[in-house]
């Protein structure tokens, strides 16, 4: 049962009335009986008489399509069918969601199948065990054994019927922006071979049919076909009908045709109801497209966003690494600048305390001397030349040691070499380290000597 928010959703949608007050009060006015209130609306746009109205309002909106009067909108005569639970869990499960322009919403399930098993002819007998060898569900296995038939008993010049489940074909209908045509097959009835290979097998409905439609068949010996005549109500066959999909896993029944037609009749039916409906497909299919365009510019928008921020990201990542890099550099400078500071004022610290040591080694070594001693047979002589020149002369007892000398001149402070020897040229005598003991008569200094201080390398 159609609630009331879907009547008047559908009411809106077949009509192209906007104003939902009005629509409303045209259904309350009808009882809320939706087929009765779209059969009034197209016919009082249609101007009939009132006895015609009347007459307009009773007729079977599943039997044939309303004739509206232009400008209207279309004015299908349609009725919803809710399908069983067993077609609608045929497939994989189901897919919900409006799109397009009023009933024309997501009702169909898609299968393994889909895609995968052939949109055209089915397999003929040679291939039929190897499609098998793709997953596929009851239903589309169905539907597979159905056109295999079809093709084994009329030939391949034939609507191209999907290789799917009910629910799947729907699904590729609205996926397509195409009415779903479906033919109910009966093979035990006498007017199937001839409907068959006259109709079905003609070249020129066929190609009408595959230009314009999507094709879904089924024999009513199998489960899905059975269960389809029985939601279609199929009293007659040949069966055919147009459908499209609509919410809540109900199909909306366009037009059905019972009984044999000719190709002729046929195609003007289809071409009645094609007219009737392309608004309708056509906006749905405007609407997805702006959909999609949107869809598609919000992706770019997206996309233009993402590369700014990255971009400033990336902007502000080098400006957070040059500021790091500045402040590492700067901390470097200034730990550099600390430890050179840190250094000099270590060396000019260890300058004064070498200083002092000199200053304190040479007064000690200055008292060590004791008073110069006066002229005498016992006191000797010695004259010092350094290396800059400067000479320096002092007495000394002839028992003082070779050290005392060392120590006067350390005791003077002329020189800037720690290491050095004292060094006599005629005859040249170097006096170190193993004459340090000796005193200046055995050292043959005495009563006077000249040295040269002579700087070690």
């Amino acid at each position: 049962m159609v609630d009331a928010a879907d009547k008047l959703a559908y009411f809106q949608a077949i009509t192209g009335l906007e104003d939902p007050d009005l629509c409303t009060e045209i259904l309350a006015a009808h009882g809320w009986d939706l087929e009765l209130a779209i059969s009034s609306f197209t016919s009082s746009n249609s101007n009939p008489s009132p006895s015609d109205a009347s007459a307009a309002a009773d007729i079977d909106a599943s039997a044939r399509a309303l004739q509206p009067s232009e400008p209207s909108p279309p004015g299908l005569a349609w009725k919803l069918i809710k399908l069983p639970v067993s077609i609608i869990s045929g497939s994989l499960g189901l897919i919900s969601g409006v799109i397009g322009f009023g009933f024309w919403a997501a009702g169909g399930v898609l299968s393994y199948s889909l895609g995968m098993v052939g949109l055209g002819s089915g397999p003929s007998r040679n291939d039929q065990s190897s499609a098998r060898l793709i997953p596929v569900s009851a239903a589309a296995s169905e539907a597979m054994d159905f056109v295999a038939a079809f093709e084994r008993e009329y030939g391949t010049s034939r609507p191209n019927f999907v290789s799917e489940g009910f629910m799947d074909a729907l699904q590729r209908s609205r996926n397509a922006f195409k009415l779903l045509f479906v033919y109910l097959h009966s093979p035990e009835h006498p007017d199937t071979p001839l409907f068959c290979e006259r109709t079905l097998c003609s070249d020129t409905f066929a190609a009408f049919v595959n230009d314009n439609f999507v094709s879904w068949g089924g024999s009513i010996r199998s489960s899905e076909g059975f269960k389809m005549s029985n939601s279609l109500k199929a009293s007659r066959f040949p069966f055919c009908a147009v459908v499209m999909a609509a919410t809540n896993q109900r199909i909306a029944l366009l037009q059905q045709v019972e009984g044999p037609k000719s190709p002729e009749e046929m195609l003007t039916i289809l071409q009645r109801v094609l007219e009737e409906s392309s608004p309708v497909l056509v906006a749905a299919r405007l609407e997805a497209e702006e959909r999609q365009n949107n869809m598609r510019l919000r992706e770019e928008q997206d996309a233009a966003y993402r590369a700014a921020l990255e971009a400033d990201q990336a902007r502000e990542r080098q400006r957070r690494e040059e500021q790091e890099r500045l402040e590492r550099e700067a901390a470097e400078a200034e730990r550099l600048r600390k430890e050179e500071e840190e250094a000099q004022e270590r060396a000019a610290r260890e300058a004064e305390e070498k200083q002092a040591a000199l200053a304190k080694m040479r007064q000690e070594k200055a008292q060590s001397l004791g008073e110069e001693p006066e002229k005498g047979p016992n006191v000797t002589r010695v004259l010092v030349r350094f290396p800059n020149g400067e000479r320096k002369e002092r007495r000394f007892h002839n028992t003082m040691t070779i050290q005392t000398l060392y120590d006067y001149v350390d005791s003077l402070g002329c020189l800037e070499a720690e290491s050095y020897s004292l060094v006599s040229n005629f005859p040249r005598v170097v006096y170190g380290q193993e004459n340090l003991t000796q005193s200046l008569e055995e050292a043959g200094l005495h009563p006077q000597a000249s040295l040269f201080v002579e700087i070690n390398s």
